[in-house]
């Protein structure tokens, strides 16, 4: 028993907790990774910057100081958010609700809709890539804009790449809610459903007033995955240009400082940590809804 649960424990610890305590620690210093990491306090005036020196809360002044692109990554995450709670969620749970009512080849659309899910980011955002080709791409070539004279860059421009993005995420995430509130609906009991016809609920009351009710515990579930997904987005927008060029998340920021040119373990761990705090959030709340309340 003793070993059985020593295991997970130690795998949790080495691969989660590790790491991320460690990304804690280090964004308290200025460090590029080449050297010791020392507690001495870094230097405020000098030519050539201190390395593996305590640099304190620095760090996190300078990126909502000084760094241009993080406030630009702030609001796209919270605009990738945004779409995901006001889009994406309520369209996989009209999937379901359609699916569920028993339509004919119900299957077949649970099984078009899913795909997407099982398919990698990465493929999803070559895939994607192709659609919204300038030249070559579905897109333009169905609205006529594909000649040199008039071409949309999809992706390339920034004032259109965001929501470009913000579609081949939502084509995913819709999916995945979907195959949630499929298992959320299968498990409402059906007499709810036969005393709601009964006292004379038409279709739409019954759902909002008595199957959604219901399905309280998956609502919770749709809500801190929809809130996890939208804050580590990350592979699309580093497929398309690595993050840059009006595609800024906090995810992508983190890569370029900590893997990038400049190695910059200390800030990037710092706003490493911004993104942790904000993730804890809405899993805090999950906790709470699902064991707090029991044990109350």
């Amino acid at each position: 028993m003793i070993a059985m649960l020593a295991v997970p424990v130690l795998a949790d610890l080495a691969f989660i907790w590790g790491p991320a305590l460690t990304s804690v620690a280090l964004s308290f210093f200025q460090w590029s990774g080449v050297g010791g990491v020392r507690l001495r306090s870094c230097r405020v005036s000098t030519f050539i910057p201190d390395n593996g020196c305590f640099f304190g809360v620095q760090n996190y002044h300078q990126a909502a100081t000084v760094y241009p692109p993080f406030w630009p990554a702030v609001e796209h995450n919270v605009i990738w958010l945004l779409v995901f709670t006001l889009v994406a969620t309520p369209l996989g749970m009209l999937f379901a609700v359609i699916i569920d009512s028993g339509i004919r080849g119900g299957r077949a659309y649970q099984t078009v809709l899913f795909l997407p899910v099982m398919l990698s980011l990465a493929l999803i955002g070559i895939i994607w890539e192709f659609v919204y080709s300038p030249n070559y791409g579905l897109i333009n070539t169905i609205i006529g804009h594909n000649t040199n004279a008039n071409l949309i860059d999809w992706l390339g421009n920034p004032r259109l790449n965001l929501w470009a993005v913000l579609v081949e995420a939502s084509w995913r995430q819709a999916g995945y809610v979907m195959v949630l509130y499929l298992a959320g609906l299968k498990s409402v009991d059906s007499s709810l459903r036969e005393a709601a016809i009964v006292d004379g609920a038409n279709p739409w009351q019954s759902f909002w007033r008595v199957i959604f009710p219901a399905m309280k515990p998956i609502n919770i579930i749709v809500l801190v995955v929809t809130v996890i997904e939208s804050l580590r987005a990350f592979d699309l927008v580093y497929i398309t240009n690595q993050g840059t060029n009006g595609l800024q998340l906090l995810s992508s920021l983190i890569t370029s400082n900590i893997v990038g040119e400049v190695s910059r373990i200390g800030f990037g761990s710092a706003l490493g940590v911004v993104l942790l705090v904000i993730s804890l959030v809405p899993i805090s709340i999950f906790l709470y809804q699902t064991f707090g309340r029991r044990e109350a």
